[in-house]
């Protein structure tokens, strides 16, 4: 029992994971300096964000410190940042609400599609596509040109901040059925092998 309980605090203490848990953990911080229009500082905590996202991959790779807790973990870490940002920066005004609802509503379709995998297939593992990388990562570049843009008023910033948001719907968009697409052939398979197994 005791070993058992180790293992798992073993799980929690690997560098990875201590850096996906200090990204959750910034998650409130981020929120308070947000709604105080303190932007400055929202900006750097947002970038230390990022920088423990990069890391968390690179360090679980290099010191092959790989574990189940960790791919759970992570994509939990990115939404909740992700997500309650989109959020908050919707409730400033910062972000039109239509990309918000559909960051929203492609999260929650997510969670229904892994949740029939699950069901119909078994299947536990709901691995990320190249779509869902690229729309994370049209994502993650729209909170920085919103944020940067309450500091810098440039033309080059208020540009970036319009193809990020426009990026942002457009692979949301894609990447949310692609997930369905991959879904339904799964079931499809399934259901076929166990009509071909009768």
């Amino acid at each position: 029992m005791e070993d058992a309980a180790y293992t798992r605090l073993n799980r929690f203490r690997t560098a990875p994971n201590l850096l996906t848990l200090l990204r959750i953990c910034l998650a409130p911080f981020l929120v308070s300096t947000i709604l105080e229009d303190r932007f400055l500082l929202s900006f750097i905590l947002f970038l230390v964000a990022g920088l423990t996202d990069a890391l968390d991959g690179a360090l679980a790779r290099l010191l092959k410190q790989r574990t189940m807790l960790g791919q759970y973990l992570d994509p939990v870490a990115d939404k909740l940042l992700l997500s309650t940002l989109f959020l908050v920066l919707m409730h400033k005004g910062l972000i039109p609400p239509r990309v918000t609802v559909l960051v929203f509503g492609r999260d929650v379709g997510i969670l229904v599609v892994a949740a029939i995998l699950y069901a119909a297939v078994g299947r536990r593992e709901f691995r990320p596509s190249v779509f869902g990388k690229i729309n994370t990562l049209a994502q993650v570049s729209a909170v920085s040109a919103v944020l940067l843009h309450q500091l810098v008023g440039a033309p080059w910033v208020v540009n970036f901040r319009l193809v990020a948001l426009d990026a942002t719907m457009v692979f949301t968009v894609v990447s949310g059925l692609h997930y369905a697409w991959i879904a339904a052939r799964k079931v499809g398979a399934t259901a076929a092998n166990g009509h071909g197994a009768r």
